[in-house]
This record gives structure tokens, sequence and C-alpha cells, in this order.
């Protein structure tokens, strides 16, 4: 026989026992710090949302990164990385388990990071992305050089002055952060940007697509330079079509962009003293050239001059006169010439002009105008002809539509009348199932003060407010007594208000009940 006092411990539902232990991990734990090593990671679900596990030698935890942090992340999850995540500790009541919502995750230290880029760098290496046949000659003397910078820092400045001492070049500067979570997308953006302008825009009066591109920043910790690191950078420098020029921070630090990039400037200064020339020494330069040239083609004239002043002493001094006599017997007869020539030219003229009277032309427009309407009639024709074609063509596809809309109507009235029938059976199943159903054969529905339904005699207690539905309204009533089922006492009910009354219905006895009708609620 069971123990009453067991009897008067509060009843739990499954899912309001989840509710209260979630309720109490989130007030206990509302915001930690974990460091474990990642696993089980797979990728983001079709969702969006990430999935995995944080284990150390002895103990899991899921974790969950739902898809909005998840794209705001520097730094993304990797199998076995080691990392520091923070977020909020709850609970998934679907499988009674523990879990981790994370807001923020960053690798546990510096070799964390390092180990990080090395597996990064491998991948990216072994997709050829920083093969030494995929890059690009940087231009001898670039018109347009494109700086992807921040615009308010050291290094634009460094490298404009730069280039104003060395050769003054159009700049155009595509401001960016160099640093933090939006870094990595804004430089990417940038240099996909450069490429996206279109060529000869200068002619045009539109921004101009730079011969050029200089990625730098200044020096700073692994860390602060990890947007230069990211797949996003790393990708779209290596699918620039325009030379590209990295120059992040110092000559002693490495980003995964150096190699991607068709040339590594050890600092932003350097950067601008390789794109372009020094403008002083290419003018020395042209003008020794200039000179060089110059007097060699002193020398070369110097040279052929005294060459044909000793020819011409080897030639003897008549060698002009047959010539001489020569040129004077042709412009005797070039005179003749000219005259003979114009006459022949006449006689053709006047051949010419015999054919040209006004009757033959006359017959000629005749001719062409007879043809013209000729080839007009025919055209009509077959403008009549070709437009009867099309006209039966067009009846024969409005007889097709026609068709085909009276066989969608007949089939969309079927499908119609399908779906009314399946919800009519729908709904006679459902009032099929209704505990409505079970108040009209004479049974009555219990609930206490608060609404709740009363399933046993034993959570009835003196003095309770109960509230009982019958089939045709509810009654209010109070409890006089109340006990476990086992002492077969059923309580007194103190009827106080009808919510809504009702006349009642004569039943019939049932067997074993006497003809008391429905009997006891609460008792045998």
């Amino acid at each position: 026989m069971a123990d009453p006092a067991l009897n008067n411990v509060v009843e739990w539902s499954v899912s309001e026992l989840s509710a209260a232990l979630k309720r109490t991990v989130e007030d206990a734990y509302g915001f930690v710090r974990v460091r474990g090593e990642i696993s089980g990671f797979r990728g983001a679900s079709p969702s969006g949302h990430c999935y995995f596990r944080l284990k150390d030698d002895k103990a899991v935890l899921e974790g969950v990164i739902w898809k909005g942090n998840f794209a705001r992340m520097r730094v993304k999850p990797e199998e076995g990385l080691d990392v520091i995540v923070s977020g909020k500790l709850t609970t998934f009541p679907g499988s009674s388990k523990y879990q981790i919502v994370i807001d923020s995750l960053e690798p546990a230290g510096v070799g964390a990071l390092m180990k990080l880029l090395e597996e990064r760098k491998k991948k990216l290496a072994a997709e050829g992305l920083f093969d030494e046949a995929r890059k690009q000659l940087i231009p001898f003397l670039p018109e347009v050089i494109g700086v992807v910078t921040s615009p308010t820092g050291a290094v634009i400045r460094d490298i404009l002055h730069r280039l104003a001492d060395r050769f003054p070049r159009h700049v155009l500067v595509w401001p960016v952060r160099v640093q933090g979570e939006a870094s990595a997308g804004e430089v990417a953006n940038a240099i996909a940007g450069f490429n996206a302008l279109p060529e000869g825009g200068k002619e045009t009066g539109k921004i101009p697509r730079p011969d050029l591109i200089i990625v730098a920043r200044g020096g700073g910790s692994l860390e602060d330079l990890w947007s230069f690191n990211e797949e996003i950078v790393v990708r779209a420098a290596a699918a620039s079509m325009i030379p590209l020029i990295s120059a992040v921070g110092h000559e002693t630090d490495i980003t995964l962009i150096d190699f991607a990039s068709d040339r590594r400037a050890p600092t932003p200064t350097a950067a601008a003293e390789m794109a372009v020339p020094v403008r002083s020494e290419l003018l020395s330069t042209l003008n020794a050239l200039g000179n060089r040239k110059y007097a060699g083609l002193q020398r070369g004239l110097e040279r052929h001059r005294r060459e044909l002043t000793m020819l011409a002493r080897g030639l003897p001094k008549d060698i002009l006169a047959e010539p001489r006599q020569q040129l004077d017997g042709l412009a005797e007869r070039l005179p003749r010439a000219l005259r003979a020539n114009a006459q022949v030219h006449h006689t053709q003229y006047s051949r010419v002009a015999t054919r040209l009277a006004p009757q033959l032309l006359s017959n000629t427009v005749e001719r062409r105008r007879e043809r013209y309407n000729s080839l007009n009639q025919r055209l009509k024709a077959s403008l009549v002809a070709n437009a009867q074609a099309h006209s039966a063509r067009i009846e024969r596809a409005r007889e097709r539509v026609t068709a085909f809309g009276e066989r969608s109507q007949r089939a969309t009235l079927a499908l119609l009348k399908q779906h009314q029938a399946r919800v009519e059976r729908a709904e006679r199943l459902l009032a099929a199932f209704s505990y409505r159903e079970v108040l009209k054969r004479g049974f009555a529905l219990v609930r206490d003060g608060e609404g709740h339904p009363l399933r046993a005699a034993a959570g009835v207690s003196g003095g309770m407010r109960l509230d009982i539905e019958f089939a045709d309204g509810r009654v209010a009533a109070t409890a006089n007594g109340g006990g476990s089922p086992s002492e077969r006492a059923p309580p007194v009910l103190a009827p106080e208000a009808s919510v809504a009354p009702a006349r009642p219905k004569p039943s019939r006895p049932r067997g074993g009940e006497g003809s008391g009708g429905q009997g006891s609620l609460f008792g045998s």
C-alpha cells in the first residue's frame, strides 16, 4: 500500500521538469568561458547553425553557434582546434542534455593560432594558390595605383609621401578596417571591387581601373594581423587579375596574403618603392641615352660625308653627260606626248557620251520602273499569304489554349472536391476524438480552482474549489472532504454557482450502478 505522504508530492510532467532544469542551469551559469578541443565539427548545417563538441581528457560538452554569430566570428571553428569559447549554458529538452550556446570563439593562445595558420597554409598551397607560375609581373610605371588600407593610419601617409618623392601617380584609396571581425570581409571586397572597375574609365570620366594594387597595414601581433590570414582574403588576392603587392606588417611579419600576392614588400614604404621607379633617375638615364644617340648620329653622318667625298673624287667628270642628254630629249618629247594623250581621252569621252542620250536613259528608267512594280505586286501577294498563314496558326493555338483551360478547370474542381472530402473526414475524426463526446455519454470533467484536470480522488482536499464540466454546462463546487482512493469515502460537494446551468437529462441506469445514474465522481 502506497505511503500517504508520498501521494502529496507534487506531480511533474516531463516538459515541466525539463523547463525547471533549464531555468536552474541558466540562472546558475548565465555566462561562462570554457576551454577545450573542438570535436565532431563538420561545418555549418543547411540552416546555417553549427553543432560540435568541446572536450578535454575527462569530459565532453555539447556546443552550438547560431547562424548570426557564426557569420560575425573572426576565427571559425575547425576540427581539433584548442579554443576558448564564451557563452551561456542551457539545456536541450529534446534529448535531455545540456549545452553551451557560444557567442565568441578564440584560439587558446599563440600556439593554437600558429597551428591553425600552418594547417590553413598547407590547405591553400595544395589548391595551388601559392604557385609561382600563376604570379603576374609588376608593371614598370603604372598610371593608377589602388591602395587597400585604413584611411586614418600612418601607412597611407607613408605610401603617398614615398610615391610623391619617387614618381607621382594617380592613387585610389579603398578605405577598410585592417583589424577586427569585419576586417577580412572588407579587404576581400576591396580587392574584388578594384578588379570590377571597367577599363578605360579615366577617358570616360569614371573611376579608372588601377594598374597595380597595394594591400598595406602596419605592424602588430599575430592576432592583430589575423585578418590577412583569412581564406576569404587569400582567395581574393589569388583571384585578382590586377597585379598585387602585399605590405602587411614589418619585415619579420608573415601572413598568408604574402604567399598569394604577386610580390611581397617588407613594409608599406618598400611597397611604394616597388610600385614606381625614381623619376630623377629615369630623367638622367633618358638624357644620357639621348646624348649617346645624338653623338652616334653625328658620327654616322660624318662618316657617310667622308665616304661620299671619297667616292665623288673617284668618279669621271663626264659621267653625267649622257644622262643629261637623254633628259633633254625626253623633255622635248613630253609636250607632244601630253597632247596626244589628251586627244585619245577626248575621243573615248565622245564615244561614251553618245551612249548617254536622253532617250536611252528614259528607256532604262522605264524598264526599272516596270521591274519595281512587278516586285511590289509579288511582295504584296507574299505578305497577304504570310498573314493568312499566321492567322491560321494563331487560331489553332487559340483552340489548344481553350482546350487546356477547360481541362485545367475540370482538374481544379476535381482537386477541390478531393480536398473538401478530406477536410470533412478530418472534421468527423476530430469530433470523434474530442473529450466533449465523452461528456455527452454522461461523464463529467472535474478541474481544480486553477483549471487543472483532477484524475484521482487523492488530489482533492477539504475546502478545495472545484469546477465540474458536463456536456451541457459547468458547475462550480467546493469539496467538504477528501482522502486517498483506498478510503472509498466520497466527498460531499457543496455547489456554489452554475456557470452554464441546464436542465438535467434523464439517464438510463447502467449495469452495476443501480438506478442512480452515473454515481459518485470520486467513489466506486
